[in-house]
């Protein structure tokens, strides 16, 4: 295990290394990892430093306790936000996307690890990673309607109906209500679902998997995707094929075919 002191070192949740995985875990149990001010901005910018981190190749966000993240704490956020102006009010809400774009542009696999409750603005950034391994306790909700704001938070009404469909995202964010961990895992909002026991150990077998692939293909993987949530089938075909090109340039293509060619597993990241 290890950190980097080149990255920023959080005081509001814990970061650490292990190999090539980072794990970020949130840190508030007894407030069931609920969001400040300083939170929000610190994981806003690790997730910008973490794309010059090359030794890092896959990132974990996790929580401490029984809950993944509650969302905007109460005291801490809300509270406050009532003695601030227009101008007050879309610097935070600026902010708090702020956070999302950073996960979405970072060209490595970001794996959510749902430890349990998944709420409000940790529901966003849940959806925001690539990846969402839950505990079968890790029911979640998008329940910002809930305290009369629009459900579509921190782009949520763009990222939840890509996922899980216009139909059922617009049931999710109109009622904010929570659904079990087995419903999410059966509308392609959970990738996994396990026991409470078995998530850590799952998480890391997906993470140590993808951090021992193609990390300039996995990066490119991750740029298409994004670049082509709006574009039309010309376009992408057109994107597809220049990032193809790109990657068949990158020493990962060449290891791949000289590992098969010589009968053994392929050695990627490492020239």
């Amino acid at each position: 295990m290890s950190t980097s002191s080149s990255l920023p070192i959080p005081k509001s949740f814990s970061y650490e290394e292990f190999g090539s995985v980072a794990v970020v875990t949130l840190d508030r149990p007894e407030r069931l990892n609920s969001l400040t001010f300083e939170v929000y901005r610190e994981l806003t910018d690790l997730f910008a430093a973490l794309r010059s981190r090359d030794a890092v190749r896959v990132i974990v966000i996790t929580g401490r306790g029984r809950g993944f993240c509650s969302g905007g704490d109460v005291e801490d956020i809300i509270g406050e936000l009532f003695k601030r102006d227009i101008s007050g009010l879309l610097e935070f809400t600026r902010m708090t996307c702020e956070l999302i774009r950073n996960i979405r542009a970072l060209n490595k696999p970001v794996i959510a690890s749902l430890n349990g409750t998944v709420a409000g603005a940790g529901a966003v950034i849940a959806l925001a990673c690539d990846l969402r391994i839950a505990a079968d306790t890790a029911k979640i909700a998008f329940l910002f309607v809930k305290v009369g704001l629009c459900g579509g938070d921190m782009g949520a009404a763009f990222l939840l109906p890509k996922v899980v469909g216009l139909s059922k995202a617009t049931e999710m964010l109109y009622t904010g209500d929570f659904i079990s961990a087995e419903e999410a895992a059966k509308i392609g909002l959970y990738n996994r679902v396990v026991s409470g026991s078995e998530l850590k150990e799952e998480t890391m077998r997906w993470a140590e998997r993808l951090a021992a692939g193609p990390g300039f293909a996995l990066g490119m993987t991750k740029a298409a995707l994004n670049r082509e949530l709006d574009m039309s089938l010309e376009m992408a075909l057109e994107a597809e094929s220049e990032a193809q090109a790109i990657c068949m340039l990158n020493p990962d293509f060449r290891e791949a075919y000289e590992a098969f060619t010589e009968k053994r597993p392929p050695m990627f990241n490492q020239k």
